[in-house]
């Protein structure tokens, strides 16, 4: 009898065991969705969505198998370094219409090679490092901020893949020329404008001011110095044929006496 409940505890122990272990493989580890959004299923693929839900910055907590990642119209101020690089199988990420000012060099590190669309509209960046967007495939989306065009805006634009709907709604906030301010830079850049030559030239500019005061400058004390050496020289011959003159004088008045 003692031989058939040892062989039942046994038998129990190893199913619970067996048990528990299927029960750690079937657990979707890394799946669990943040507080302030919702995970859905969309055709198979994970749709995460956090959208107007006052965050204020980027959950660190999204599921590493979603595809589609939707932060729009919150609170958001700056993308960090390695912002999404557990989540290698993003496809789409959605960040219109939030407060981001600050975009970090490696802020997409990790999703460069299948993200497919990035909507940075509506925010109030100004710029942009290069290295940030130039690795991405994805098309931007980039309408509706307060741009400052530059040269390296043009650089970034000339590289990127734009949304073609996007493209008109991205407007001159700031510019080194005053005529581009308020005016979209596709129409700017459609002129004729280069804004990667404007530095160049006031570069020029400022150097050969510089150049042309040096050498004013110099030639100004080379005219003070010739006039100075021709006073002193005048001084030198006249004071000799004074000195005779006195000297023929006190004689006279001697000889008179």
């Amino acid at each position: 009898v003692k031989l058939v409940e040892t062989w039942m505890t046994l038998t129990s122990t190893t199913s619970v065991a067996q048990a528990f272990f299927c029960l750690l493989l079937c657990i979707p580890w890394g799946s669990s969705c943040p507080p302030s959004c919702q995970c859905t299923e969309r055709a198979g693929a994970k749709a995460v969505l956090c959208s107007s839900q006052h965050l204020q910055e980027i959950p660190k907590d999204i599921p590493r198998d979603a595809v589609l990642l939707k932060l729009d119209a919150n609170s958001i101020t700056s993308i960090p370094s390695n912002a999404f690089r557990h989540l290698s199988r993003l496809q789409e990420i959605d960040l219109s219409r939030n407060a981001i000012e600050h975009i970090d060099r490696a802020a997409f590190r990790g999703v460069a090679a299948g993200l497919r669309s990035l909507d940075l509209s509506g925010n109030r960046i100004r710029s942009i490092p290069k290295e940030a967007l130039l690795a991405l495939r994805a098309e931007l989306r980039l309408a509706d901020n307060p741009w400052h065009c530059g040269c390296a805006l043009q650089e970034l634009l000339a590289a990127a893949r734009l949304h073609p709907g996007s493209v008109r709604d991205i407007t001159c906030h700031t510019a080194p020329r005053h005529e581009l301010v308020g005016k979209p830079l596709l129409q700017a850049l459609g002129s004729g404008a280069n804004l990667c030559s404007a530095p160049r030239r006031s570069t020029d500019v400022a150097v050969l001011l510089a150049m042309f005061a040096w050498f004013a400058m110099l030639a100004a004390y080379l005219i003070c110095y010739v006039r100075h050496n021709r006073e002193r020289s005048r001084g030198h011959r006249e004071h000799p044929r004074a000195l005779p003159e006195r000297e023929m004088g006190s004689t006279v008045a001697v000889a008179r006496r």
